[in-house]
Parts: structure tokens; sequence; C-alpha cells
């Protein structure tokens, strides 16, 4: 089951920007973090792109498409059923295909990338490393299999190289209720003639009916939109990657040097996102605070209350709105 780690409510203002600064982190040049993250792995020629709409066309001029990576705001309070909601469940796939389960809480987008890397070894140089692990695991159940991903050294090692830096220490910890906000990654990939959506938290791969990998773009899209279609229409928490080879090639091939200056700038604006990650900006942040709060108490006391009435106005407003 999912856990969700959280802060002493009494504490609400550090609670409330402490969550705050995670959603921003979770949605925070992700195609970046995955892409290095991948790469440090040992993998070749792989990126990541983030998705701005749902178009097969737009999906397929980034052809090889690999899969995609879906992140969603969890459905907590929702049952379980005995089916999926959508797609049937493959318990053979289970295990003839690479599919493990989720046996940490804060790596699935780790294991999400993983589930499309190692069904796509036909296709993509995964290096000797990520290969070892594959054969290894080859016959192992899906149980078994999520156990030696979380012990995998290697893996877990990358996984954490790239963990933001908290100030803050969980002072408690109890099962995810309807009230928090839990978000989830699960991967989408064309895999021995099928459309599977893997996610390690359900007991098999669901197959979402027959796809070779030149319609992928075009059959995943309609099942996205199905997934997303069970959300109120304005939620919009959702962030989908296409797992592609390495745009910097094509460019190369085709002499487009004005698209091969923008993805090297691409990637140097990620390696300064990935750097950033690693530091603890809650200091800076709080400095930015005490300087607005100084600004505003030195227009007076009723400027100051009627300032702090409006932000608590506000922030009531957006909570009935969710």
């Amino acid at each position: 089951m999912l856990e969700c780690r959280f802060f002493n409510e009494e504490k609400w203002s550090i609670s409330f920007i402490e969550k705050t600064i995670r959603l921003y982190y979770v949605k925070l040049l992700l195609e970046g973090v995955f892409t290095y993250l991948i790469n440090n792995l040992g993998v070749k020629d792989v990126q990541f792109e983030e998705l701005v709409s749902l178009d097969a066309d737009f999906l397929r001029q980034r052809s090889p498409v690999y899969g995609v990576i879906f992140l969603f705001k969890y459905p907590t309070g929702e049952k379980p059923h005995g089916a999926p909601r959508d797609g049937t469940f493959d318990y053979e796939a289970a295990e003839n295909q690479f599919f493990a389960a989720q046996t940490i809480q804060n790596a699935c987008g780790t294991q999400a990338l993983l589930s499309v890397l190692l069904n796509k070894v036909d296709a993509i140089d995964i290096g000797p490393k990520l290969q070892e692990f594959r054969d290894f695991t080859s016959v192992f159940p899906a149980d078994l299999r999520g156990e030696a991903l979380s012990n995998s050294e290697l893996i877990r090692a990358v996984h954490n190289s790239f963990a933001r830096a908290s100030p803050f220490a969980d002072e408690a910890q109890r099962l995810a209720t309807e009230e928090d906000d839990v978000y989830h990654f699960i991967a989408y990939t064309a895999t021995n003639g099928k459309l599977y959506e893997l996610d390690g938290l359900q007991p098999a791969p669901i197959s979402h009916g027959s796809c070779e990998p030149d319609e992928f773009p075009d059959k995943v899209i309609p099942v996205l939109q199905r997934r997303i279609e069970r959300y109120p229409a304005q939620e919009i928490r959702f962030n989908l990657m296409a797992m592609v080879r390495d745009l910097r090639i094509r460019a190369r091939a085709i002499g487009d040097q004005d698209w091969l200056y923008q993805e090297e700038q691409k990637r140097n604006g990620w390696q300064w996102e990935n750097a950033l990650r690693r530091h603890n900006l809650m200091g800076f942040a709080g400095e930015i605070l005490k300087g607005v709060v100084s600004s505003k108490l030195a227009e007076g006391n009723e400027k100051y209350a009627e300032w702090v009435e409006q932000a608590e106005s506000k922030t009531k407003a957006r909570l009935k709105e969710r």
C-alpha cells in the first residue's frame, strides 16, 4: 500500500511551504533529471522529451519512441478493483517480459523508466550493468524482481544522486488518505506486439490491445486521454514524457546546426537544474519571505493586516477549487 510521509500539522507553515516546494520539484524539468539518470546507469543515445499535448503527430515526430512515462496524482481514496478500469491484466506477460512489483515507495519514477528500458533491449543499448541486472532477474517472479531492483547498488546509488536536499526530517508516518497529495509514475510501451501499461503497484502488466512499435503514438494517446478523463475537469497536475532516441543524433544526420545548438543548450539547462536539486534552497526562500514581510510591515500595521487577510482569502479560494 502507498504510504505518505508528512509533517506535524501544528507546524502548518513549514508543512505548507515544504509541500509546495515538493510539488514544484516533482514537476521541475523531469526530462532533464530522467535523461541524466539513465545516462548514469550506462544507457546510450536515449533522452526524455516532455510532451505538452496529447497529439499523436507531435509524438510521432520524435520517433523512434520507446515508451512514455506518465505522472499523475494517485487516487488514494479509490477502492481496489479486481480488474483494471481500462485494459486487462496479462499475467503471462509478467513472466515473459520485465515487470517488477514496486517494493519501495519513493522510487516509482526510476522503476517506470526501467520498465521501458529493460523491455527495449532490442532497440536500446542499455549498457553492460543494466543488461547483467536484466539477465540475472529474468527468471524471477515480479515480487523478487522488485526486491532485486530496490537492492541493486547501481540503481540505488544513481537514484539517490538525484534526490533533492531537504532540511526536514519526517516526524510521523501513516497511510495516505484522500486528503493527501500523492504522485505516481507509470510507464507505457509496445512490446511483444501489444501496448502495455507497466505499474509496479498492479499485480501484472495491463494490456491495451495489439500494438507494433510504429503504431505506438496512435495507440497510446487514446489510452492516456481515457486515463485523464477519470479526473475532474479542473485537475491539471499531470506530466507526460516520451523516451526517445537522442535528438542530437538526428540533428547531426540532417546537418541542422540550429537544432543541434538548441539541443546542446537544453542539456546545459538540465545540468544547471539538476545541480540545483542537490542544494537546500529553504534558507534562501526563508530570507525572501522575511524580506517581503519586512517590506509589508514598513507600510504600517493596517497594510500588513490587509495583506495577510488577502493572502488567507486567496488560499481558501484555491482550496475550495481543489
